[in-house]
C-alpha cells in the first residue's frame, strides 16, 4: 500500500493531534467532509452494548444532506451513559458550527478505551483546528487515516476509479482496526466516499452488499465490539448523473474491491499476528452454511495456534467445521492447506508434513480450502493466527 490515495471530487479530510492520546503528539482527531450535501448509509455493530456515537449516528444515516464524519481515537465514548450521548451530540454540534451546517448532518465515531468520558476541553480546542486543516490532497487523506488509528501499526486506505457516462468516478476509503475483530462487525471503523450520484436506497443496499462479503467476513478474536461502524457517503460531484442497472453493477464491483482491501488490511495488521489466513469453504448447500463453517474455523483457538506453529493439523480444522449447526458428514469433506491435499472425502491422505510445515513457516499467507459436495454454497473468510504477542498486547491494554 502507498500513501498516494486520492479523495473523490468534492471531498476533503484532515487529521490532527489534539491531545486525547496521552503523548499529545499522536494524531487522534480525523474529519471527512463533503463540500456539498451527500447521501449517507451506515452499518453498525450488532453488540447490544454500543457506544454513544453508534447510537447517535444510527439516527442520522440514510439521509441526503450529510456533510461530515468526525472521528476521535484514544477514547471509545462507550459505556458512558447519558453523558456519553450528550458528549457525542456536543462534538457534532461543534463541528457543524465550524462547517456552517446542521448538527444532524454530522456523523461521529469514537474508538479507544471503553468507559472513559470524552475530554471536552481538549476537543473544544481540537475541533476548530481540524476543520481549518481540511484539504483535498492525498496527504490530507493520509493524515485522516492515521488519526483514526489506535493499536494499528499502519494506516489503511483504498481507492478505485471507474468510467461511467464518460465521467471518472472514484471510490476511496479509510479504515482502522487491529484487534477485537469479528462479525458483525468488530473494533473497526471505515469511511468510504464516492463522487457517484446515488439515491439513499441505493447507497444503503450497495454498502450492505459490500460489508457482508468483506468486513463481516473477517475475524481476529471473535469479539464484536461496542463501536464498529462503516459509512458510505456519495455526493454526486463526478457529474455522471443517475446510474443504470449495468452502471450500478460496475460500481458495486469496485466498491466491493475497496471494502475487501480495507477489511483484509485489518487482518494483516492484527495485533501480534504472524500469519494472514484465507479460508475458502465451497460446495455447501447454501452461502449461509458456508459462512457459518468458515467463521467457526476462523475463530477456533486451536486452529489459530496450530497455524502460529506452522503445524498442518488438519484434524483441528475438520473438527471446527463439524461443531456448528450446519448438517454435514465426514465423507462430505475434503481439505487442502496451501494447495496440498490433506484430507479427501472423509479420509486422511498421505502428504509430506515437514514440507507443508516448512511452507507455512516461510510463507506468512496461509490458504485453507474446505470443500464439500453438497451444493454451490460458498464463502471466503479471512483471519489471523494467535500468537503470544497478541496475548501480551491485549493483556496490557489499559495497564
Amino acid at each position: 500500500m502507498t500513501d498516494n490515495f486520492l479523495l473523490p471530487a468534492g471531498f476533503q479530510s484532515a487529521g490532527i493531534a489534539c491531545g486525547i492520546k496521552d503523548d499529545g503528539i499522536t494524531l487522534d482527531l480525523a474529519l471527512f467532509y463533503s463540500e456539498v450535501d451527500a447521501v449517507s448509509a451506515g452499518v453498525f455493530t450488532q453488540n447490544q452494548v454500543c457506544g454513544a456515537p453508534v447510537v447517535l449516528s444510527r439516527k442520522r444515516v440514510q439521509r441526503s444532506t450529510t456533510r461530515a464524519v468526525v472521528i476521535n481515537s484514544g477514547n471509545a465514548n462507550a459505556c458512558t451513559g447519558e453523558r456519553g450521548l450528550k458528549d457525542a451530540e456536543w462534538m457534532t454540534a461543534n463541528v457543524a458550527q465550524k462547517l456552517h451546517c446542521h448538527s444532524d448532518d454530522v456523523l461521529v465515531c469514537s474508538t479507544g478505551i471503553i468507559g472513559h468520558f470524552l475530554p471536552r476541553e481538549v476537543l473544544s480546542k481540537g475541533v476548530p483546528v481540524v476543520c481549518d486543516s481540511l484539504g483535498g490532497s492525498s496527504e490530507s487523506f493520509s493524515q485522516a487515516a492515521r488519526a483514526m488509528m489506535t493499536t494499528d501499526k499502519v494506516q489503511k486506505q483504498s481507492t478505485r476509479t471507474i468510467q461511467i457516462a464518460d465521467k471518472e468516478i472514484r471510490i476511496s476509503g479509510a479504515a482502522k482496526g487491529a484487534a477485537m475483530i469479528a462479525p458483525n462487525m468488530a473494533t473497526m471503523l471505515a469511511v468510504i466516499m464516492t463522487d457517484a450520484k446515488l439515491s439513499v436506497e441505493q447507497t444503503d443496499q450497495l454498502l450492505r452488499n459490500s460489508v457482508n462479503q468483506s468486513f463481516n467476513c473477517i475475524s481476529v478474536d471473535g469479539h464484536t465490539s461496542t463501536s464498529d461502524t462503516v459509512f458510505l457517503l456519495a455526493n454526486g460531484e463526478a457529474g455522471a448523473g443517475k446510474m443504470s442497472p449495468e452502471n450500478l453493477e460496475q460500481f458495486q464491483h469496485a466498491l466491493n474491491e475497496v471494502a475487501e482491501e480495507l477489511a483484509c488490511s485489518i487482518i494483516r495488521d492484527a495485533e501480534g499476528a504472524g500469519h494472514f489466513v484465507t479460508i475458502d469453504v465451497t460446495g455447501m448447500t447454501d452461502d449461509q452454511s458456508a459462512f457459518t463453517i468458515a467463521k467457526s474455523v476462523a475463530e477456533d483457538v486451536l486452529v489459530k495456534t496450530a497455524i502460529t506453529g506452522a503445524d498442518p493439523n488438519w484434524g483441528r480444522i475438520i473438527s471446527a467445521s463439524g461443531r456448528t449447526n450446519v448438517k454435514i458428514e465426514e465423507e462430505n469433506l475434503s481439505l487442502k492447506i496451501n494447495q496440498t491435499s490433506l484430507y479427501e472425502s472423509g479420509h486422511p491422505v498421505s502428504y509430506d508434513e515437514e514440507q507443508v510445515s516448512a511452507g507455512m513457516k516461510k510463507n506468512k499467507d496461509v490458504h485453507i480450502e474446505l470443500m464439500a459436495n453438497l451444493g454451490t454454497g460458498k464463502c471466503r473468510f479471512w483471519t489471523s493466527d494467535l500468537t503470544q504477542e497478541y496475548v501480551r498486547l491485549n493483556s496490557e491494554y489499559t495497564t
